[in-house]
């Protein structure tokens, strides 16, 4: 799908054009003209009561006048001060049905400029972008005989009065394409999708950019640094693990960098602690933590932001076999502290630690790590909020915001020192479950031992990084937030209320 900016004259060159409805049934100037012009057809249906402005309520005109577009799409937005983020989203997929439907190939969308409290201009500019990308995303290469996909040449003329809109496209299509490439990594079987081929993904990025740098680790230097937690994780499945680094220059060499920490389990079967048999195969979706870091830097070089930014992949399958690690082995991380390993199946907490050790060697301004890492956290929050924790109050707000930005939503949880002690362990320096009572918390409590020399947080990714059942399929969450976050270090004059 295609996305420019509309024109003033583009409005009656378009093939179809799609216009928002309130429940005041006011029309707006463009609305006025096109009912002008087709002899005031719409105003008599508003009239007659045909339309309404319900939310969602549609009807569609033929236009058999020898100007303007050919169809008129009008759908009803509901009331102005209930025009949310998360309705505008299920208007434009409304939108999408009716546009497949019709197969339409040129439309110019009026939705941008429908009335909402909530929504700004350019907040309805990206949301589009991001929303319809998505609603026309599909999987489908490992069919033998694959549908068409129709939408590929969808032209989306956006109707904007905001000086800022060429820029918030731009940002708007870089995030949904890097969700595209999140979606597509994650959504890959763990037989192709292996630790060396997420591995291969980051090299890529290497080749497309000169400032960008991609080293991998093989598990023979990470026994160098003594990263014996992270390699416990691995040795019982005879995919290598790999450390994958990729360094982004857009700033001064001297200038701190940004670090992404991404969880890259390709595949969890539990290890020894083996999971249940049923919904096993989604466990393909444990890598969407290094999905959604390494899409992030797709943006970024997209964006050509100008900060440095590091992303770190910490990679590896967890498989049961005769040289799987057991629950009850002490292994040594990185920074040299002890963990005794309770329950084989909480392995993502044990490849992040070392990984977050690693990077300290950067001195970097701040660190986000990204991971599918706790059960507890889809009970806590459900599918629709990602959880927060820090160990700095400026930083989690900073997030915070960035995800209001974004409106890829997200939900501060305590770090407080009392939840260390479920983390105490008999015969290790830590253990790496803290019992039932707040996994997520105690999850996130276990990484904080390893992050006090920066500013860090941690996005508990389990309930968002994907969709189970029929429409079974990756996000591209928490993408948004983590580009939104970018941004906003590049340029920190930039405020939720601008975005």
């Amino acid at each position: 799908m295609n996305f420019v900016l509309a024109t003033n004259a583009s409005t009656m060159q378009a093939d179809t054009l799609l216009l928002p409805l309130s429940q005041d049934k006011r029309l707006d100037d463009i609305a006025q003209s096109v009912d002008q012009l087709m002899g005031g057809v719409i105003s008599r249906a508003i009239a007659s009561g045909d339309l309404s402005g319900e939310f969602k309520r549609h009807h569609l005109f033929l236009n058999d006048t020898p100007q303007g577009p050919r169809r008129i799409l009008v759908i009803g937005t509901g009331e102005p001060g209930k025009l949310t983020a998360r309705k505008y989203r299920l208007l434009l997929q409304t939108s999408w049905n009716l546009i497949k439907h019709h197969r339409i190939n040129n439309v110019h969308n009026c939705l941008t400029q429908a009335q909402s409290v909530h929504l700004g201009d350019t907040a309805r500019i990206r949301l589009t972008i991001e929303t319809l990308t998505h609603a026309s995303y599909t999987f489908r290469q490992y069919k033998s005989q694959p549908e068409p996909e129709y939408g590929a040449t969808v032209t989306m003329q956006l109707s904007s009065t905001s000086q800022d809109a060429q820029q918030h496209l731009e940002l708007g299509f870089a995030t949904a394409q890097a969700m595209d490439l999140c979606r597509n990594l994650s959504n890959l079987p763990g037989n192709i999708c292996t630790p060396s081929y997420l591995a291969e993904q980051a090299q890529k990025l290497a080749k497309e950019s000169t400032k960008v740098k991609t080293e991998v680790l093989d598990e023979t230097a990470m026994a160098q640094l003594g990263m014996h937690c992270l390699l416990s994780v691995g040795q019982g499945s005879a995919e290598p693990s790999q450390l994958i680094v990729v360094h982004y220059q857009g700033s001064d060499q001297a200038e701190q960098p940004h670090v992404l920490v991404g969880k890259g389990i390709t595949f969890d079967s539990g290890g020894i602690s083996l999971k249940p048999g049923a919904g096993m195969d989604e466990m393909k979706y444990d890598m969407c933590g290094a999905a959604s870091v390494l899409a992030t830097m797709q943006a970024v070089i997209e964006l050509a932001l100008p900060i440095n930014v590091i992303t770190v992949i910490a990679s590896a399958e967890n498989m049961p076999s005769s040289t799987a690690c057991k629950p009850g082995d002490i292994v040594t991380t990185m920074s040299g502290q002890t963990v005794e390993i309770l329950n084989t199946d909480a392995e993502g907490r044990l490849v992040l630690c070392d990984a977050l050790t690693y990077i300290a060697q950067f001195n970097p301004a701040t660190v986000v790590d990204v991971a599918t890492l706790t059960g507890a956290c889809i009970i806590a929050l459900g599918h629709h909020t990602t959880a927060l924790l820090s160990n700095d109050d400026t930083f989690a707000e900073h997030l915070l915001a960035a995800s209001q930005q974004a409106h890829d939503p997200a939900w501060r949880l305590p770090l407080g020192d009392e939840y260390q002690e479920q983390l105490d362990s008999n015969f290790a320096d830590m253990a790496n479950i803290g019992g039932r009572t707040a996994g997520t918390i105690t999850a996130a409590c276990f990484l904080a031992r390893f992050t006090q020399q920066y500013t860090w947080a941690h996005l508990d990714i389990a309930g968002t990084a994907w969709s189970s059942g029929k429409h079974k399929g990756a996000s591209g969450r928490s993408v948004p937030l983590l580009v939104q976050h970018l941004v906003n270090q590049a340029n920190p004059t930039v405020t939720a209320s601008q975005a």
